[in-house]
């Protein structure tokens, strides 16, 4: 069953906080969960399915349900694929809603990774007494002091050896991303940096630098999708699910490994065959940027541009919104704005819906945006990791 015009983004918010010491994981749900509510125009009674991922403390989804107060709920999902996950549950939520489970689906995000929660990296014995990040080979890895910034430092180095991509061209990612982060008042960033800046920036795996790699905020953020007839009856912009697409990669044992392409080589174009619409359509993109590398290997396989060319596209100043081809992440993204929990492809989600609704910052709006893109991937770039794609259209 497809998806297209089934389900409507009704309600989004994106929590201020950065750094919140005195505030619990679960308490950043529901303030998200409030809010996102409040957009929409709806109320805790109306929310019939309820969507989370890892971060949500407890018994994830029914924790949560129960700590809200939802009565309502009969559709539950916590589907847990990294930093994809959110803008997978967009997808399975439009699922749910055009299959008939539910008529308003509440998608919340929330972590606290600077104030010992969530802390990305980090080691945890399981309850068997093994060591344990989440993937079931990590007690034979971890011993060697293997980390996230290992892997993705591997895709970029590779990436250069294949294409002869250049630090200057990556850093190119996080100038964008900074220009935009200047008009976010809750930005965790917000100064303006060059390319000589990114480059001075001290090493963190090569070839990358500290500028290279995301901010680490608490905060959250949640989102309301809706069936078209709820969608009709609320005064807010109509923002319509128009495709999506989700897609797994992983190493197979080493075999035919190539680090310089990522599962959206299978969810782009999944979801741009659901929606009926082509790269070039696209007026503003929403894309992961767990690192700056992480942006540059999306943009190839989503096909903005050809494999070996996301150098040049970034260098020549595309994704800056007002000057390039195709406005990227005009809140900061993950590299300025806001990153909590490893999980921060629900953002993507949000700044891609104020900008179809014409509500982002006036000096990064694109103009005319009738449609976007927010894209995630989860886990391990290049290696094992979930990419989601998800199309958006603003309806007249």
């Amino acid at each position: 069953m497809s998806i297209k015009g089934k389900a409507y983004v009704m309600g989004a918010f994106e929590h201020p906080l950065r750094d919140a010491p005195n505030t619990s994981t679960a308490q950043l749900h529901a303030e998200c969960a409030r809010g996102a509510l409040a957009d929409a125009g709806l109320s805790h009674l109306d929310v019939d399915a309820y969507f989370c991922a890892g971060d949500a403390p407890g018994f994830g989804g029914l924790s949560m349900v129960d700590y809200m107060g939802l009565r309502n709920v009969r559709h539950l999902d916590s589907t847990e694929t990294g930093g994809s996950s959110y803008i997978v549950h967009v997808g399975h939520a439009a699922q749910a809603i055009a299959e008939g489970k539910c008529q308003v689906a509440l998608i919340t995000l929330a972590g606290r990774p600077r104030n010992g929660g969530n802390r990305p990296g980090a080691i945890t014995r399981g309850s068997s007494g093994g060591l344990t990040d989440g993937a079931p080979e990590a007690g034979f890895e971890s011993i060697y002091g293997g980390s996230t910034h290992n892997t993705y430092g591997m895709c970029a180095m590779r990436h250069m050896y294949e294409y002869g991509t250049t630090s200057e061209q990556l850093a190119w990612i996080k100038v964008a991303a900074s220009h935009h982060a200047q008009w976010n008042e809750h930005a965790f960033l917000k100064d303006v940096v060059t390319v000589e800046q990114v480059l001075n920036s001290r090493m963190i795996s090569d070839p990358l630098h500290l500028l290279d790699c995301c901010v680490v905020t608490d905060g959250g953020g949640a989102l309301i999708v809706t069936s078209p007839e709820v969608a009709s009856s609320l005064k807010r912009p109509l923002v319509r699910v128009m495709g999506a697409g989700e897609a797994p990669k992983t190493p197979l044992g080493g075999l035919d490994l190539d680090l310089t392409h990522s599962g959206a080589v299978w969810s782009g174009p999944r979801a741009f065959e659901e929606a009926g619409i082509k790269p070039a359509d696209i007026k503003y993109a929403s894309i992961y940027d767990s690192f700056t590398i992480t942006v540059l290997m999306q943009l190839e396989d989503l096909g903005f541009c050809k494999k070996g060319e996301g150098g040049k596209f970034v260098s020549d100043g595309n994704l800056i919104s007002g000057v390039g081809k195709l406005p990227f992440n005009t809140d900061g993204g993950g590299l300025c704005n806001n990153h909590p929990t490893n999980r921060g492809g629900i953002t993507k989600v949000i700044e891609a819906v104020r900008q179809l609704r014409g509500e982002a910052h006036p000096k990064v709006q694109v103009q005319n945006c009738d449609l976007a893109i927010a894209h995630g991937t989860g886990g391990s770039l290049g290696t094992r990791h979930a990419s989601a794609t998800l199309i958006m259209e603003r309806e007249a």
